[in-house]
């Protein structure tokens, strides 16, 4: 087995990445305060071709070198928007014909494997801040709570690693079976 040199990987353009079918899921940020989380939660959104990104609140936007520093150019591939409050990013993404869902650990959750989603509708999860999570009233007026397992002491994660795992999971149940390159 050989590592793939980067000229072997077929990597889109920055033009060839804006046009591209994007993943019908935009990703939310509710108050995450590091820049390092920011940037590398935008390279994830690259790397799974997710629709956009909406920064709210104290959340920092590009251009930022420390977001630079991680995003390595995906602040510059991945549609984003500001929103004073995650609050009024989900109000819009409903107007949009989004399902919203916060990534949280609640009453009633959906476990994020038993979440079953098609490629025809259109959604966003809302991810918190570093320290106290997605803020109540965000949650509340989201569709429901999707929760990753977690077996350890902490049952906590670090956001732009559940950004990882969320994306890989809506990425592989829109795509499992189509023609998406």
């Amino acid at each position: 087995m050989r590592k793939l040199k980067t000229i072997e990987m077929q990597r889109l353009t920055l033009e060839e990445f804006k046009a591209a079918e994007k993943l019908p899921l935009v990703v939310v940020l509710d108050d995450v305060r590091s820049l390092y989380n920011v940037g590398s939660i935008f390279r994830t959104c690259d790397a799974f071709r997710v629709e956009a990104l909406c920064l709210c609140g104290i959340t920092a936007t590009p251009p930022h070198p420390e977001i630079h520093k991680t995003a390595l150019g995906g602040e510059d591939s991945v549609e984003w928007r500001y929103f004073p409050t995650a609050r009024e990013a989900v109000e819009t993404l409903h107007r949009e014909g989004f399902h919203v869902f916060a990534v949280e650990q609640a009453e009633g959750s959906t476990m994020l494997h038993h979440l079953q989603v098609t490629p025809d509708q259109r959604y966003a999860v809302v991810l918190g801040n570093e320290v106290k999570g997605v803020h109540q009233e965000v949650v509340d007026c989201c569709d429901g709570c999707l929760e990753i397992p977690q077996h350890g002491t902490k049952h906590s994660m670090n956001v732009a690693i559940v950004a990882g795992i969320v994306a890989w999971e809506f990425s592989k149940q829109i795509l499992e079976g189509t023609d998406y390159p």
